[in-house]
């Protein structure tokens, strides 16, 4: 695209850049905004403002903005984080773990205690044992084929029609993204008949 050569052209053609091919005072030959400021340094000075806000706390403005933008662009946003290698989504949960250590034993005793609720007293040994069994299958298909597994409730603990027990014949073993499309809904226990 050619753009025009001075600010005086672009802002009689309605144009937003110019190109003089001339280097700015950081030594960027670069498009120019039509205010004269070169686009690299625009960009230089945006990571530079926001490397410092890193380490500073959301206001709640900023946080009702992430939340308007996350409910317009969900879908895109949902395919973006699928998208990230498995190494950099380990690490970002490690990070927000050690972030968050209070938050996740929160979190880990409720669901501990969903499940303790959740498991009739009148459960035999053996049935204790297959529920202890499908945890160690999720572990065991984790490891061997590298795509995390879990042990998820046919009937959740928690439905919105209906709620299940913790026991081994409403367990099942899915794949963990499985597991976030189902959600908090049923799925059909025998699906082959």
């Amino acid at each position: 695209m050619d753009y025009p050569k001075t600010r005086k052209e672009a802002k009689e053609t309605g144009a937003t850049h110019y190109f003089t091919g001339e280097p700015c005072t950081r030594g960027h030959v670069a498009l120019r905004k039509i205010k004269g400021s070169c686009v690299e340094c625009i960009k230089e000075d945006w990571a530079i403002d926001n490397e410092r806000r890193k380490g500073k706390p959301k206001t709640e403005a900023a946080k009702a903005a992430g939340r308007r933008y996350y409910e317009k662009n969900r879908e895109i946003v949902i395919a973006r984080a699928a998208a990230r290698p498995p190494e950099e989504k380990r690490r970002n949960r490690a990070e927000y773990k050690d972030r968050n250590v209070d938050i996740v034993r929160a979190d880990t005793s409720v669901r501990k205690r969903r499940h303790r609720e959740a498991t009739p007293t009148w459960l035999t040994k053996d049935e204790r044992l297959k529920m202890r069994e499908l945890y160690v299958q999720a572990r065991k298909l984790t490891s061997i084929t590298g795509e995390r597994y879990v042990v998820d409730h046919i009937i959740p603990l928690r439905g919105e029609e209906v709620c299940g027990l913790h026991v081994p014949w409403n367990l099942k073993v899915i794949t963990q993204e499985e597991n976030l499309r189902k959600s908090n809904k049923m799925i059909d226990p025998n699906p082959d008949l």
